[in-house]
């Protein structure tokens, strides 16, 4: 492995255990109730919002200063501020062109921040500095909907209450004089910006729970498809055992035709369970189990690979499993065995589609631990990926084998490993192979 591994020096006591059992279990509970509907957007990647929301903000400052200014003069307007607001909208269009989707954390935290400066801090700064015109109340207004519509309606309820607050205070010790509010305007226009307020927080969420019954719908969809396969493949598996039944009352070569037939054919129904059982763990992408075991790294690679339904023997004989040094962690055997499965069958993929005779080490798979981090790391010597590719595929539904990938396979392992507080990524080049490493925390 590129860094040197060692073995833990500590045993954690039983009271500890039960400690990270609960932990476990709350980092699930959490996952799967607060952070898996913020993720949403994630779900929905939308690049292109970003992108224009930029155009519009770089093109609409400038324009609306001369429009408020020349054209319809406003109470107050700021060059300066109308500048700044221009850039940010350049700043946007640079991340949207230049950002992967979903965006990584840098690029995340960057957007945020600038929407947030962009929409609800300089639109209520605006807003207090024109007595609160019919101008600026429309802006707000649209401001609101717009805010709600570009991320999620929790974030942009923290976003609109912080920015609001924020630019009042400024508004309070570093704002303009301005004319008085006429009576009762200042009350009109609260209720209007309640109003709009409500409703962009009813939109959101709507939006946020159409887009996760639409994606539940398509797993369970998938899910179900799965499992009706199971039917003809029980039929195969019945034809398999006739023809071995049969096969010894035909002498010579007809009897090894007979069992290698059925050999193969018990084969293939082997590996169509297999690869349905892959399909319907799959589809549970948004009801991940939080069941909290220790598990072993060693040994739940090792009996993942003794029963992956390898094609050939030359393709489990490319397999190389090398242990370091054992870790444990807490995690679902099941969910973390489908990580393992996942990972082997995108590698061996990779590696048929290599065109070159596979041999022994193509998929290394090593195992160790450094400090309070254990490792699990893939490499495979197979066609590798291009950087764009590498960008996206975690997401749900993108697949690099456009013939028959489903894109779930990865999505899935990334929540799985999330969900235990550990990492994956990749590092890949075309024609290179590829190294997938899974990091997780020691218990």
């Amino acid at each position: 492995m590129n860094e040197d591994l060692h073995r833990p020096s500590f045993t954690p006591a039983p009271a500890r255990a039960v400690l990270e059992t609960a932990r476990y279990r709350m980092r699930q509970w959490a996952t799967r109730e607060v952070l898996a509907p913020i993720a949403d957007s994630v779900l929905h990647p939308s690049p292109w919002r970003i992108r224009a929301l930029g155009a519009c903000t770089l093109v609409g400052h400038p324009l609306a200063y001369l429009i408020w200014v020349f054209w319809l003069p406003q109470p107050y307007e700021n060059l300066f501020l109308r500048v700044l607001m221009a850039l940010c909208g350049a700043a946007l269009l640079a991340i949207g062109a230049a950002t992967r989707s979903p965006p990584g954390r840098a690029a995340a935290i960057g957007l945020l921040a600038l929407f947030w400066l962009t929409l609800p801090w300089f639109f209520t700064w605006m807003y207090f500095c024109n007595s609160g015109s019919p101008v600026w109340l429309a802006s707000m207004a649209a401001m609101l909907l717009v805010y709600y519509q570009l991320t999620d309606w929790r974030l942009a309820t923290v976003g609109t209450s912080a920015g609001m607050l924020v630019a009042w205070l400024a508004f309070a010790n570093f704002g303009p004089e301005v004319r008085p509010v006429a009576p009762g305007v200042e009350a009109v226009n609260g209720v209007v910006l309640a109003c709009c307020w409500f409703m962009g927080i009813v939109l959101g969420v709507s939006t946020s729970n159409l887009r996760r019954e639409q994606l539940n719908s398509t797993l369970d969809t998938m899910g179900i498809v799965a499992h009706e396969l199971r039917t003809p493949l029980a039929t195969m598996q019945l034809i398999g055992e006739a023809l071995r039944s049969e096969a010894p009352e035909h002498g010579g070569e007809n009897r090894e035709r007979l069992e290698q037939l059925a050999e193969r054919l018990n084969n293939l129904v082997r590996n169509m369970n297999h690869q349905i059982d892959m399909q319907m763990t799959n589809a549970r992408l948004m009801r991940l189990a939080a069941n909290a075991e220790r598990l072993s790294a060693a040994d739940l690679v090792q009996r993942a690979i003794a029963n992956y339904p390898f094609r050939s023997s030359r393709e489990r004989q490319c397999v190389v499993v090398r242990v370091y040094s054992d870790f444990h962690f807490l995690g679902s055997q099941k969910l973390f065995s489908q990580v393992i499965d996942n990972l082997t069958k995108n590698a061996l993929r990779s590696l048929a589609a290599a065109f070159s005779a596979s041999r022994p080490g193509d998929l290394l798979i090593e195992i160790g631990a450094q400090g309070p981090r254990g490792r699990i790391v893939f490499t495979d010597n197979g066609v590798g990926m291009e950087p764009e590719l590498q960008a996206r595929i975690f997401q749900p539904f993108f697949s690099t084998d456009r013939g028959t990938g489903h894109g779930l396979g990865l999505a899935f392992c990334q929540r799985v490993i999330q969900a235990a507080q550990g990492t994956i990524r990749v590092k890949s080049a075309r024609h290179h192979g590829a190294v997938f490493t899974v990091e997780l925390p020691v218990a």
